[in-house]
C-alpha cells in the first residue's frame, strides 16, 4: 500500500493536504494540541516561541480574507515570520509556473507554505516537489478539500458536545461545490460519528454521495429531526455552472434555516457555518445571531487549530 503523502516515514504529519486518509490518532493529536492553544489567545501576550526563526509563506492563488488572516495570526502567535504573497498580481500573472514560483520561494529559505488554489490537487503537487524540511498546508483547493476548516469544525463540535460517538450531524446546502463539507464528512466518519446526514436539493448534492457514509435527505425538516449539530453551507454561486437553483428566495423557503425549522432538531442543538454567510439565503438572522449559534466561536477556534497544525508539521 502506498504511503500517505501527508505522513513521513515515522507516520507523523509532514504536510496537511486533506482530512481524507488521515488516521484517527493524527486527527485527535491536532484537536488536543489546539485545545492547549485556546488559552494562548486569552493571554495578555498572545505568543509562544514554537516557530521562532521559521518562515511561513501565505500563497493564496485564490482570494480569502478570513482564512488568510487566521493563518497569519496563528503563525505570528507561534512567533514565525510571515510573508503574504499577492499571487494574482505577481509572477503567476506573468506566466510563471506554479512549481517555479514555489522553487523561487524555497530559495528564500521557506519553511512552511500555506497554499490556497482554485485547482484541486495543487497543494499535493507542491508537496511532492518541496525539500524534506519544507511543509505544505492546504488552505483550500478547488472543490476538493479544506482540511483546516474541517478540523476547526470538528474542534467546535467536540468543544460543545464532548464526545463524537453518539451524535447526529446534519450538513445542509451546497454540498456539491463545498470542499468544507467533504473535509468535515471525512473527519466525522473517521472520529466515529454514527449518523452524518446531508440535506439539500438533488442538484446540489454530488452523485454517489452516499459512498462517503452519509444519509441523504431532500426535506430539511425531516433531515433536521433530532440532530445534535447543524452545519449550514454557503451557496457557492461563483463555482456553479448553469442554473442549479430556481432563485435564492425559493432556496430559502425550502432550505434556509429558520427558527421554525430548527425546532425539529434537539433542544440543545448547535448551529455552525464556515462563512461567509448569506443571510436570508441559507440562514435567517434570528438563527445566525441566536442562542444556538456557535458561528463566531468557530472563527476563534480556527486560530488555535491552525496554530496546532503548523506547530505539529513544523515539529516533524
Amino acid at each position: 500500500m502506498p504511503r500517505n503523502p501527508q505522513l513521513n516515514a515515522n507516520g507523523k504529519l509532514q504536510h496537511l493536504l486533506s482530512i481524507e486518509g488521515l488516521p484517527r490518532d493524527v486527527l485527535l493529536q491536532i484537536l488536543d494540541t489546539a485545545e492547549s492553544f485556546v488559552g494562548v489567545t486569552e493571554r495578555e501576550v498572545k505568543k509562544v516561541p514554537l516557530l521562532r526563526g521559521k518562515s511561513v509563506f501565505n500563497l493564496f492563488f485564490e482570494s480569502s480574507t478570513r482564512t488568510r488572516t487566521t493563518f497569519e495570526i496563528a503563525a505570528k502567535r507561534l512567533s514565525a515570520d510571515v510573508i503574504n504573497l499577492n499571487i494574482a498580481t505577481s509572477s503567476q500573472s506573468k506566466g510563471e509556473s506554479l512549481l517555479d514560483t514555489v522553487a523561487n520561494l524555497s530559495a528564500m529559505q521557506a519553511d512552511l507554505f500555506i497554499v490556497r488554489h482554485a485547482s484541486s490537487g495543487a497543494p499535493f503537487l507542491i508537496a511532492r516537489h518541496v525539500k524534506p524540511h519544507e511543509h505544505v498546508i492546504n488552505a483550500g483547493d478547488g472543490r476538493h478539500a479544506h482540511p483546516t476548516q474541517g478540523l476547526l469544525d470538528l474542534f467546535t463540535i467536540r468543544h460543545y458536545k464532548r464526545e463524537f460517538g453518539a451524535l447526529t450531524v446534519a450538513v445542509v446546502g451546497d454540498v456539491l461545490h463545498s470542499r468544507v463539507a467533504r473535509s468535515l464528512i471525512h473527519g466525522l466518519t473517521t472520529l466515529g460519528v454514527p449518523e452524518v446526514r446531508v440535506i439539500g436539493p438533488q442538484t446540489l448534492l454530488p452523485a454517489g454521495v452516499e459512498a462517503l457514509g452519509v444519509r441523504v435527505f431532500h426535506d430539511l425538516r425531516e433531515g433536521l429531526r433530532d440532530a445534535d449539530v447543524v452545519v449550514m453551507l454557503r451557496l457557492q454561486n461563483e463555482r456553479m455552472n448553469g442554473a442549479l437553483l430556481p432563485s435564492a428566495q425559493e432556496y430559502f423557503m425550502k432550505y434556509g434555516l429558520t427558527a421554525e425549522k430548527l425546532a425539529h432538531a434537539k433542544a440543545d442543538v448547535i448551529v455552525m457555518h464556515p462563512g461567509p454567510m448569506n443571510r436570508g439565503v441559507e440562514i435567517d438572522s434570528s438563527v445566525a445571531d441566536g442562542p444556538r449559534s456557535v458561528i463566531l466561536p468557530q472563527v476563534t477556534f480556527g486560530i488555535a487549530v491552525r496554530m496546532a497544525v503548523m506547530s505539529i508539521v513544523a515539529g516533524n
